[in-house]
């Protein structure tokens, strides 16, 4: 039997999230800077990510904060991708991506 992940990469977990188009366009994200995860800077893609989690980054003009309510297993429909994290950013709806 199969053990359930605890952690996931930061690049996968975003791309399973629909941040980005692709896993690398992800990981080059992280790598450019400007992701917190638990209010600690992250510019490594492979930065261990788990359930609890705050994801802060900036969105275009706006910032973004999420928490990770799960990990993924795959990147699949937007309502799928969206019961992975609920929104924290002040004035969001509950979950947007």
């Amino acid at each position: 039997m199969e053990r359930p992940a605890e952690w996931e990469r930061l690049d996968v977990w975003l791309w399973y999230a629909r941040v980005g188009k692709t896993r690398a366009l992800c990981a080059r994200a992280v790598g450019q800077g400007g992701f917190r995860v638990n209010r600690m800077p992250v510019d490594k893609p492979h930065h261990k990510l788990r359930v609890g989690d705050v994801v802060t980054y900036v969105w275009g003009e706006e910032v973004r904060v999420w928490q990770v309510l799960a990990l993924g297993s795959r990147r699949g429909p937007p309502e799928e991708a969206r019961a992975l994290y609920v929104a924290l950013t002040p004035g969001a709806p509950p979950s947007t991506s």
